[in-house]
């Protein structure tokens, strides 16, 4: 039982194994555009990670592709325009200003427009709260509790 358990130990590190992907580049030029390019496109499965860091395998097959079109000399222009058709505007970390993506551009602004509106009424409705007035009286008397050898001494 033992050697099963020492065996399956041994194969789980095989089965576990993430693929590397190792592509060559014979210009510098053009692994520094693919690198480029990977670091500005986002993974359309982790929204939040580039082509770079993730290991979707949709991300997978766009850096492929990517390798792909930089290898046959496509520009930056080409590849980014490709993706954008293929995918729409958010496979860009920076989607262009248009009908589509204004809310994008705008939506932080918005949303701080009205943070600053909440907090401004905040404040008002504070500032406009009352506080009670206090009589001469009132105030001789905290002055006793607070100092009462003052009143001895006179």
């Amino acid at each position: 039982m033992r050697r099963l358990w020492f065996v399956f130990f041994l194969l789980v590190p095989l089965v576990c194994q993430s693929s590397i992907e190792a592509y060559s580049f014979e210009d510098p030029e053009k692994e520094a555009r693919y690198k480029v390019l990977i670091d500005e496109l986002r993974c359309l499965v982790c929204q939040n990670q580039n082509l770079a860091a993730s290991n979707a395998e949709l991300a997978k097959d766009m850096r492929r592709l990517t390798y792909d079109m930089v290898q046959r000399g496509a520009t930056n222009e080409e590849v980014v325009t490709y993706m954008v058709d293929r995918y729409g505007d958010f496979v860009m970390y920076r989607p262009p200003f248009n009908s589509s993506t204004y809310l994008l551009w705008i939506g932080p602004f918005i949303i701080l427009g009205i943070a600053i509106l909440v907090l401004a009424m905040i404040i008002r409705r504070k500032g406009q709260e009352q506080t009670p007035v206090t009589s001469d009286a009132d105030l001789q008397r905290v002055e006793h509790l607070l100092n009462p050898s003052k009143d001895k001494s006179a």
